[in-house]
């Protein structure tokens, strides 16, 4: 998925040298290993000179190793995500579904932008690198990392990146939206499944408070489960 970065500089050491002398060291520091997708190792930290030098990870349109059914009763920690220096990799990544929300990692590429849409459930965005401009029942805000939107269930919003970076960001649906296997490598296989029916939220994450606690999925005493 990933070109060491030994690889990579001896292939074009021109390069790194002439216009890049401190790339240079890092390449050097970090020629001995790969590096990974961030999400995929909470514990691991890209850095951002690095960006440039992924390549295009597998297609896949669902994580086999993400449960599609509810979620067990335990911590869901992913250590520096918001940091600055991310780099989500795919267009959209389900990182946890709840019983009334989903976590979901974006990198929106340079001129690219997250679809002109409405959505029946509530949706937060959190940038956390990368510049753009916010359209949310017509009105505009430019935005940055750092920022915050909030989309309130059944209004219109478009989200565009105007930098010259990826757009990074981490976004909340509350319930959940997406399948909570979905991987999507590019806004334009994501429409491709919206379209065809193969990423929607499953049943029991659109429940109520009421059938939950009945089904015996949630209790105010905190288990035992």
């Amino acid at each position: 998925m990933f070109l060491t970065c030994r690889r990579i500089q001896s292939a074009i050491p021109s390069l790194f040298t002439f216009h890049h002398p401190e790339m240079l060291s890092t390449l050097t520091r970090l020629s001995s290993r790969r590096t990974t997708p961030a999400f995929a190792n909470h514990s691991t930290t890209l850095p951002s000179a690095l960006r440039t030098l992924t390549t295009t990870p597998v297609l896949r349109r669902k994580d086999p190793a993400m449960s599609s059914g509810p979620p067990k009763h335990e911590m869901k920690y992913f250590k520096d995500l918001t940091s600055s220096v991310r780099a989500f990799a795919e267009f959209r990544t389900v990182l946890h579904t709840g019983l009334y929300s989903q976590l979901v990692a974006m990198e929106v590429p340079v001129g690219g932008d997250i679809g002109d849409e409405v959505h029946t459930v509530d949706q937060v965005l959190i940038f956390t690198s990368g510049k753009g401009k916010a359209t949310v029942a017509g009105k505009d805000q430019d935005i940055k990392a750092s920022d915050v939107v909030v989309v309130p269930a059944g209004t219109q919003h478009q989200f565009v990146n105007t930098g010259d970076t990826p757009l990074e960001l981490i976004t909340v649906y509350a319930p959940a939206e997406h399948d909570p296997r979905t991987v999507h490598k590019t806004k334009e296989e994501g429409d491709k499944e919206e379209d065809e029916g193969k990423d929607e939220a499953p049943e029991w994450a659109h429940k109520s408070m009421k059938e939950n606690e009945e089904a015996g999925l949630v209790k105010a005493s905190g288990g035992p489960y």
